[in-house]
């Protein structure tokens, strides 16, 4: 482990150049536009992978995206872990909001700056280097490693399941490690044990055949812009609960010594606000920001679009509007419950004077991961050693539905060991990761690994 944790001292200038490298290909899984960028980020990653010698390593087709994947087997022996990330990236828009390009990685103040940086190709890269830093020092980790790196993972992972199925005896493990999480905050070391899922869909009201002059039909035939943001202010109370029925029938609430353990976090609720530029929160009854944000439901609009929106005016009245919903869901909500409640409340509320069109784009399952395990205790102590503090077990507000299906298909739990922040902006403009966080990944992995090696 010292031999490692040295070279990874001596070489991490060279890993953030490799990092950038691997940043600068443009692997926008949701574009099609941008489907040969993905493949040849599958391929360099391979490459990095075969030059490391790992000794098996293969990109594996899937009906969409490729599969990276690539294992050491040392020992028959001694423990195995699975390693999971995702090449693909979030698209860059809106690309004026930027302060430098996207897919021209660059250092500021301590941060690489890059679409990818953070989420997840900066922490995909964490466990790469941290392999690398065995095998130049040891000859092999000191544990039996599969890697899986998918590239669909942004637009919801939709051939990993079948994957998964097809190969259990490959992907045999005794635990799976991901690292596409966030610390509880800069310095203050945390491993996730709780995730939520995701229902999305998409909603379209469609009026007329076509858009028509707002003079001649305004006030007879109804606006579908009107209607739409009338539905949609609709799915909240004043007690920002969701209102759509049966909504909250399956939620697991928060046990007493959960809600004790986050109100002994180190939060600030104002300062949260601040680094966003909101003026306030806004939480459901009852609970507080903290809880809302990582073990509450949410209903929220991600996007909506319809009529003129060019320079100047045209008074339309247009034939159509849509919009994107997601639900962040909690343990007992599943992703098919949630979309059938919300396909029937859109129904319901729909007015008789437009046709509704209802699509269901995606889900996951949350999770809940024990804290207690012989994986979770490496993992703690790891970061310990790293920050010189026990971690914290948290909750993550966002969605890996890979891990829900790690369990249910391979019958693996997971350790969440992410070092990104909230405030890297993952899926906004000028998303971000600070390189003491890539070492300190880098470093916790190389010792979690040996703690890990050693429990067999």
């Amino acid at each position: 482990m010292d031999k490692a944790l040295a070279y990874t001292e001596q070489h991490f200038d060279r890993f953030v150049d490799e990092l950038k490298d691997f940043l600068r290909i443009p692997s926008v899984s949701t574009d099609s536009r941008h489907a040969g960028d993905v493949r040849k980020t599958a391929e360099w990653l391979a490459a990095h992978l075969k030059v490391l010698g790992l000794s098996k390593v293969d990109i594996m087709e899937t009906p969409g995206h490729p599969i990276v994947y690539a294992e050491q087997m040392v020992d028959a022996n001694a423990p195995t872990i699975l390693v999971y990330g995702h090449y693909d990236v979030q698209p860059p828009d809106p690309l004026e909001l930027w302060d430098s390009d996207p897919f021209d990685p660059q250092v500021r103040d301590g941060n690489l700056y890059a679409r990818g940086s953070c989420d997840d190709k900066g922490q995909l890269f964490m466990h790469v280097k941290a392999a690398e830093s065995f095998f130049k020092t040891g000859g092999a980790p000191p544990l039996n490693v599969k890697y899986i790196f998918e590239g669909e993972e942004e637009i919801g992972s939709k051939n990993l399941p079948a994957f998964l199925e097809q190969q259990k005896q490959l992907l045999d493990a005794d635990v799976a490690v991901v690292s596409d999480t966030a610390l509880f905050g800069s310095g203050v070391p945390s491993i996730t044990y709780g995730l939520r899922g995701l229902a999305y869909v998409e909603v379209t009201l469609q009026g007329p055949a076509i858009d028509l002059h707002s003079g001649v039909y305004g006030g007879a035939i109804e606006n579908p812009i009107n209607a739409l943001a009338r539905m949609i202010s609709d799915l909240h109370d004043d007690d920002h609960r969701i209102t759509v029925d049966g909504f909250y029938d399956s939620v697991i609430g928060l046990t007493p010594e959960e809600r004790a353990t986050f109100a002994s976090l180190p939060f600030d609720g104002e300062e949260w606000v601040r680094e966003v530029g909101a003026p306030h929160s806004k939480t459901e009854k009852g609970y507080t920001a903290l809880e809302g944000t990582t073990a509450r439901p949410t209903l929220d609009c991600n996007g909506i679009w319809s009529g003129f929106t060019g320079e100047g005016a045209k008074t339309v009245l247009p034939a159509k509007a849509t919009a994107k919903i997601s639900c962040r869901l909690v343990p007992g909500q599943t992703p098919q419950e949630i979309t059938d409640k919300l396909e029937a409340h859109f129904h319901k509320h729909a007015p008789d004077t437009m046709k509704l069109t209802f699509t269901d784009l995606h889900g996951g399952h949350g999770a809940l991961v024990p804290t207690d395990s012989t994986a979770m205790k490496a993992a703690s102590d790891a970061m310990e050693g790293v920050y010189g503090e026990k971690p914290y077990m948290v909750r993550c507000g966002g969605s890996i539905p890979i891990v829900a299906d790690f369990k249910r298909i391979l019958g693996q739990d997971t350790v969440l060991m992410g070092f990104g922040l909230d405030s890297d902006a993952i899926h906004s403009p000028n998303e971000k990761f600070g390189l003491d966080r890539f070492r300190a990944g880098i470093d916790s992995i190389i010792r979690f690994m040996s703690l890990y090696a050693k429990t067999n």
